[in-house]
């Protein structure tokens, strides 16, 4: 089982920079992760509580830090994700249109607990803070890349390597940075994209908390109980924000957040949970939210405009601990970052949590069921 550990925490600075921080119905029963057994106790959608010793601790968000001018350097390495296999399937959970799903019966307590007066905060964009580029950069590899070792501290719960990452892979926050540390190398050829949590270099290759390997032309899940680069044991890509996304004019996908504490259970498609709080007020892992129909997105900025309409048919993941409402994406210098700060004119209030039971075919695909 995955132990307690220390993380590292999670970088709350870059929404400073840019100013950008400033009665559900057929309801699953619970199961336990790892070989699962139905439980009358604790109803929620597919919910699965992580054994005692199977619960990380909570992330603490970092400060946010005084505010800068962003640079308008590029990160040569994090180059754009292709439009060929950028994504999970067509019926991939990620790519589920919630925004007729029922309310979940929950929703009211799991806003309240997240923070239903808190603004959202896009966690990216242009320009760069303390020489890091503002965001979870993806490395884009060609096929044929070497492959190098990388060892864990979770060997137990990450796929072995080697993995196509080079050297100079853009790690977030920087060469230097104190926080998560992702490395998100997306390989179209191979239609694979390769996370690493904690990551650092080592001799010829990496070393990382933990690591996950994802084909992007599967719907499998990770084992129940896994971790992943993610707390949530998801993929990291598969959730961010990314410019040629929105340049496209639509975003496919729900999107990546963090809540400031989770308890210990997740919901599919979450595969692994990070607290080692029982408080049922607290949102689990892969819990999915919505931005209310009823929220005008009409005049938004174009940038922004998409983004929320995303969040209004796609939704939201609970994914990791952090700050409130922190909304993930890729770093890129095409992003406007002024556009990017309506976003935080949304409140916690402005969303509302689905209940995605009826959604699940198979609790260790993540493969919508055919309606």
């Amino acid at each position: 089982m995955f132990p307690s550990r220390t993380v590292p925490l999670r970088l709350a600075a870059v929404a400073a920079v840019l100013g950008l921080a400033a009665c559900a119905s057929g309801e699953s029963p619970t199961f336990v992760a790892g070989p699962a057994t139905p439980s009358p106790a604790a109803p929620g959608p597919a919910t699965a509580t992580a054994p005692p010793s199977g619960a990380a601790p909570s992330r603490t968000p970092r400060p946010a830090q005084p505010s800068a001018t962003p640079s308008p350097r590029r990160t040569p390495s994090a180059g754009p994700a292709r439009a060929a296999c950028a994504g999970f399937p067509a019926d991939s959970v990620w790519r589920a249109d919630v925004s007729k799903l029922p309310v979940h019966r929950s929703s009211a307590t799991y806003v309240n607990s997240i923070g239903a007066a808190a603004p959202m905060h896009p966690d990216f964009g242009a320009g760069r803070w303390e020489g890091a580029p503002i965001g979870i950069p993806v490395t884009v590899v060609r096929s044929g890349q070497r492959r190098v070792p990388v060892s864990f501290e979770y060997a137990d719960e990450s796929d072995p390597g080697p993995y196509p990452i080079p050297a100079d892979a853009t790690v977030e926050g920087g060469p230097d940075g104190t926080g998560d540390r992702h490395v998100i190398v997306h390989d179209p050829a191979a239609c694979k994209v390769y996370e690493l949590f904690a990551a650092r270099p080592a001799g010829g290759g990496w070393r990382a908390g933990s690591g996950a390997v994802f084909d992007l032309r599967s719907n499998r899940l990770r084992p129940a109980g896994w971790t992943s680069a993610d707390a949530a044991g998801l993929s990291v890509f598969a959730g961010l924000v990314r410019y040629e996304e929105v340049a496209a004019g639509r975003i496919g996908h729900a999107v990546r957040i963090t809540v400031p504490r989770s308890r210990d259970s997740y919901v599919w498609p979450a595969r692994h949970a990070a607290s080692a709080s029982s408080d049922p007020a607290l949102p689990p892992m892969g819990l999915r939210l919505r931005l209310k129909a009823s929220v005008d997105t009409s005049a938004m900025p174009r940038q922004a405009r998409i983004i929320a309409e995303a969040m209004q048919r796609y939704g939201v993941i609970v994914a990791d601990n952090g700050s409130p409402w922190y909304l993930s994406g890729a770093p890129d210098e095409r992003w406007s970052n002024s556009a990017l700060r309506v976003l935080k004119n949304l409140r916690g209030s402005d969303f509302e949590a689905v209940d995605t039971a009826g959604l699940m075919a198979d609790r260790n695909s993540g493969a919508v069921r055919a309606r």
